[in-house]
């Protein structure tokens, strides 16, 4: 299903949580959904939706836009700009003959990738949002961007459905596909399923901020190797990459001939990302937990300590992202 929409640009609605979120120190079960495990035993926290019917209990939204809200300005930082000089430097034109860019978003969430590259990019450009949750496509279209870099007009229509079964016929006329935090949440098969649709459709791929399971700490603690370990553990469950989703995305689109470019996007976490980096905590060492169950009664004490850190505006973070941006086998300038 696709609904058309041409809305007004502007900020998410007000929401509870990220702006009344702290530091405090509680367990690392009280965590937003998004930031850290909130699903059953054997669910997949993919993008996926079941072909039919409104979404069930069984298939909950597995992101909460409290955490994509809080996680936005983190992400804008982060993204490597360096990325976008080979799609400035490529011709735009759509099936219609208006000469806008047509872009696919997939996984879009509250639509923050838009608001991010569309006010980046020159001349008219058509977003089409993809995600299986109807409550964050709401926000994506409500909070889209208005106007291009050169002030062309920016539209918007969404789509409710799985992303990881995208098709090359459903990127037709796309000028670029674009995601975030995506590649990590899909296996090897999907992601290889995404790289030849985009190649099929000759379409551009710029997908960012997949995790790259490296953290860093500052001050370090000794218990630091262990979660993380732990955590890209919990990542790659159920067959999904986790860490290393960039390798086998690379993989997947060297296939087919397309050139692929990896850049770094660390988020780098100071004081002023408290709200933030207390949440990412939480769930960093909740998921650890929940792969490592011996880990429990130490990343308590450890998830305290650091808390008490945060709130003292002692500690800083850095959690390691990669960028790809994967071009047609004929198109596009290295950068």
């Amino acid at each position: 299903m696709s609904r058309p929409t041409t809305v007004p640009g502007g900020a998410l609605p007000v929401q509870p949580g990220p702006a009344q979120a702290d530091p405090q120190p509680r367990g690392h079960d009280d965590v937003i959904a998004g930031a850290g495990p909130m699903v059953r035993p054997g669910e997949r926290p993919t993008v996926r939706l079941r072909e039919g019917g409104s979404t069930t209990a069984e298939e909950a939204p597995r992101y909460a836009p409290e955490w994509l809200e809080l996680r936005e300005s983190a992400d804008a930082a982060a993204r490597a700009v360096e990325l976008l000089d080979p799609l400035r430097n490529r011709p735009a034109g759509a099936p219609d003959g208006s000469g806008g860019l047509v872009v696919h978003d997939l996984g879009c969430g509250t639509g923050s990738m838009g608001r991010w590259l569309a006010p980046r990019l020159d001349g008219a450009q058509h977003w089409v949002l993809h995600d299986r949750d109807p409550y964050l496509l709401h926000f994506a279209a409500v909070a889209s961007p208005q106007a291009a870099a050169d002030g062309s007009r920016v539209t918007v229509e969404t789509r409710r459905g799985d992303v990881a079964r995208l098709t090359q016929d459903a990127l037709d006329g796309a000028g670029l596909v674009t995601a975030s935090a995506l590649l990590d949440v899909l296996t090897r098969e999907e992601v290889e399923t995404l790289a030849a649709a985009c190649a099929g459709a000759g379409c551009p791929a710029l997908l960012t901020l997949s995790v790259a399971g490296r953290v860093g700490l500052a001050p370090a603690d000794p218990l630091d190797a262990e979660i993380t370990a732990a955590f890209n553990d919990h990542q790659r469950r159920s067959g999904l990459l986790g860490p290393d989703a960039v390798t086998a995305a690379c993989e997947a689109f060297a296939e087919h001939g397309a050139p692929v470019h990896v850049r770094p996007s660390a988020w780098r976490l100071g004081p002023g990302d408290a709200a933030l980096t207390a949440q990412w905590l939480r769930g960093w060492v909740g998921a650890a937990v929940e792969q490592r169950p011996q880990l429990r009664e130490r990343a308590g004490t450890y998830l305290v300590n650091r808390l008490e850190q945060l709130q003292a505006g002692e500690l800083h973070v850095t959690v390691h992202h990669s960028d790809l941006l994967a071009l047609p086998r004929t198109g596009g300038v290295a950068p």
